[in-house]
């Protein structure tokens, strides 16, 4: 059924092994949920903005507020569309997919976790994928971005293994101390020649378009 109002909500990307979908308040609580279970080892910090500190029930609320702002924020300028990935009927994670300026500059960008229990299943790599899809086939993109922390050793083997291209460094501060991220593109091209593929379908996009300008 196609939201009166809203038609972010009818998104979903459906890969071989999952699906991404728009993420509304039902599945911002079942992800905030799955991030209180754990995403990384304590000691280990993979985000610039460490909101997995935070003890719960805070940590949760903060996600949900996320997920709200996100939101409530999407136009032409800027825009995160936040995607929960289902697999077997479970939560698993999230990507975001992201752009400033896109229908000018046509370049948006992705950052995405996955609860414990999911990591090491190539399951990354698949939400990866699909949203890359949504990036290139549904909105027209020249080009994809990441950044991952130098330390970050599964980020960046999903980075590489779909092959995108390093263009250098950023300092971010971590935890109160200076930490190296590295900045990663793909350019459309590469997704065509490497990637696309017709196994990956993308629904209730059309109606969403004029949200993001397009």
């Amino acid at each position: 059924m196609t939201h009166p109002v809203w038609p972010l909500f009818d998104l979903r990307i459906t890969t071989p092994r999952l699906e991404l979908r728009y993420v509304d308040d039902e599945l911002g609580t079942e992800l905030a949920t799955l991030a209180a279970k754990g995403i990384h080892d304590p000691a280990f910090m993979p985000f610039s903005l460490p909101w997995t500190d935070a003890p719960s029930p805070e940590l949760e609320r903060n996600a949900m507020q996320w997920y709200w702002r996100a939101r409530a924020a999407v136009s032409a300028t800027h825009f995160h569309l936040e995607l929960a990935a289902i697999i077997d009927g479970a939560v698993c994670g999230s990507i975001s997919v992201g752009g400033d300026a896109f229908p000018i500059l046509r370049e948006g960008g992705t950052g995405s976790w996955l609860g414990r229990e999911f990591q090491g299943r190539g399951i990354g790599t698949e939400i990866r994928r699909g949203a890359l899809h949504l990036l290139f086939a549904g909105l027209d993109a020249r080009r994809a971005h990441t950044l991952a922390f130098e330390d970050n050793a599964a980020s960046l083997g999903v980075t590489r293994k779909l092959g995108y291209r390093e263009t250098g460094e950023q300092w971010k501060v971590r935890r109160g101390e200076p930490a190296r991220a590295i900045a990663f593109e793909m350019t459309r091209d590469h997704w065509e020649q490497h990637l696309r593929t017709d196994d990956i379908t993308i629904d209730g996009l059309t109606d969403a378009l004029p949200l993001l300008g397009l």
